[in-house]
């Protein structure tokens, strides 16, 4: 595992390591190679620590008698910023963190897994952000994203794709998806757009008109 970044370029992704189950060295070596500042929060910072990476910040409410000064050695220069604020996650506060350091985009690993009540949290979370950091959710078997009114990319035949709405969205179209959408709706709970894939290879087009929807490149 990369001890430094290569590429420390504001225009590049930060990277935050959050707190659930660790994804693979090859994902996390290609966005360290890229990131000009790596967040980890506060309960993650033992198990990074152990794959010799380097840490620019340090965040978390540090409860349970957590000590950040003893990485100050170690990691210098390390930022320790301490968030007490329980009204919001520890990841909403690296969000917050970023944001208020003129960042405008961020991948996030380590933050699905382990427990279902974070996991769910963490990926939900992203929809008050819209217009404010561009966030990605991955680990090694998803990248999870908000969609703007107007998503276009190009995709190879049968690549898994889902629509996840977070709760109602409406007027939804799809072009190049083996299950089309044409205005039509889904809801958290009753009807999502998990498991469609790319019918041929191209461009797909997904658009819609109200409500938060999320888009989930799969990898079986």
């Amino acid at each position: 595992m990369s001890s430094h970044h290569i590429v420390r370029d504001d225009q590049e992704p930060a990277l935050i390591i959050a707190n659930g189950a660790s994804c693979s060295s090859d994902l996390l070596g290609q966005l360290l190679e890229w990131s000009p500042i790596v967040v980890v929060l506060d309960n993650a910072i033992d198990r990074v620590l152990q794959l010799d990476i380097k840490v620019d910040v340090l965040l978390g409410d540090f409860d349970d008698n957590f000590n950040p000064e003893i990485y100050k050695d170690k990691q210098y220069p390390l930022e320790i910023v301490h968030t007490p604020n329980q009204d919001k996650t520890d990841l909403e506060k690296a969000f917050d963190y970023l944001i208020s350091k003129n960042h405008k985009a961020v991948n996030v690993v380590w933050a699905t897994g382990k427990r279902a009540d974070h996991t769910i949290t963490n990926i939900t979370s992203i929809v008050q952000y819209r217009n404010k950091l561009k966030i990605v959710i991955l680990d090694d078997h998803s990248k999870v994203f908000l969609l703007q009114s107007k998503f276009e990319k190009w995709y190879t035949k049968s690549t898994p794709i889902s629509l996840i709405p977070i709760g109602e969205v409406s007027g939804i179209t799809t072009h190049n998806l083996k299950y089309p959408l044409l205005n039509e709706k889904l809801t958290i709970g009753y009807r999502t757009g998990s498991s469609n894939e790319v019918l041929e290879d191209g461009i797909v087009t997904i658009e819609h008109l109200q409500g938060d929807l999320l888009l989930m490149e799969c990898f079986d």
